[in-house]
């Protein structure tokens, strides 16, 4: 019991990034009903983008952030207007293929271009310890999770205090009401893609300066999104926080008390038991779609 304190923590830590992913994939599957296969190379191209900034144009790491966040936001809102953009309304089955299509086209893409070395970000400071009591936190490390604090934070802003974030949440409870009241729904969409994309993005360049970033990692990550999406409810921003940090805390304590070779199993026994107890989730959002 004397590990539990460091344990919890290094599982809040991972948690944070988690959650920070999965809110991408919670914004785009609740409002947009899109199934998003490729949530994990928009984690995946965002470490490997910072890689790219940091190390070949010499950006400091927070530059390196403004610049990656720019480029996914691009690049999650062309995606949008020339490929989901044709599947919408079609149900959520072309949506998925299309999805798995562009996931594999980006893995065997990013293989090709810098191929499947690891590549680590340049951190903004040297990797020191930092001790609270029984805890031992790096520098970098604590970090890295202010920064994803404050884009959770800033998210939730955006949502909640933008105009935005208002046509989101029209757009989420009733696309054809907002439509007739004068809401561009098209662009909704796209910015909402966009922003997804965007924070997957920023959350893979985090975790890739205190570890790494690889071409084949998406595929997990988003296994691991869609682990969370559905502890914490769909289309809930509230459920994603509670999500990521329930999945990093349940794997940290799996892999210190138990096995780290099955650490990657427990969140699936997790999404098996909130099927069976609570299939809406920690903090489902009920509506009514047209």
């Amino acid at each position: 019991m004397d590990l539990f304190p460091q344990f919890l923590a290094n599982g809040l830590v991972m948690g944070v990034f988690y959650a920070l992913s999965a809110l991408g994939l919670t914004l785009i599957f609740g409002l947009m009903r899109v199934v998003n296969f490729a949530h994990g190379e928009f984690y995946m191209l965002g470490g490997v983008s910072g890689w790219f900034v940091t190390n070949y144009l010499g950006l400091d790491f927070f530059s390196g952030l403004i610049v990656v966040a720019a480029f996914m936001a691009a690049v999650g809102w062309l995606v949008d207007r020339f490929l989901i953009e044709r599947v919408r309304g079609q149900g959520e089955e072309p949506g998925i293929l299309l999805t798995i299509g562009l996931s594999i086209f980006l893995v065997n893409g990013t293989l090709l271009l810098v191929g499947p070395a690891p590549m680590k970000v340049a951190g903004a400071m040297a990797e020191g310890p930092l001790f609270f009591g029984p805890i031992a936190v790096t520098k970098l490390r604590l970090l890295a999770v202010a920064v994803g604090i404050a884009l959770i934070v800033g998210a939730h802003l955006l949502i909640r205090r933008t105009r935005l974030g208002a046509a989101m949440r029209a757009t989420f409870q009733d696309p054809m009401a907002a439509s007739l009241a004068g809401i561009r729904t098209g662009h909704v969409y796209a910015a909402t893609f966009a922003l997804g994309c965007t924070l997957a993005a920023l959350s893979g360049m985090l975790l890739a300066s205190i570890y790494s970033a690889q071409a084949s990692v998406g595929g997990l990550i988003s296994l691991k999104s869609f682990v969370v999406v559905i502890l914490g409810g769909m289309g809930s921003f509230a459920g994603a926080i509670a999500g990521g940090l329930l999945l990093g805390v349940a794997e940290a304590m799996w892999g210190g008390y138990v096995s780290m070779g099955m650490v990657d199993v427990i969140g699936f026994v997790l999404v098996i038991l909130i099927l069976l107890f609570r299939p809406q989730g920690l903090f489902s959002i009920r509506t009514e779609r047209a």
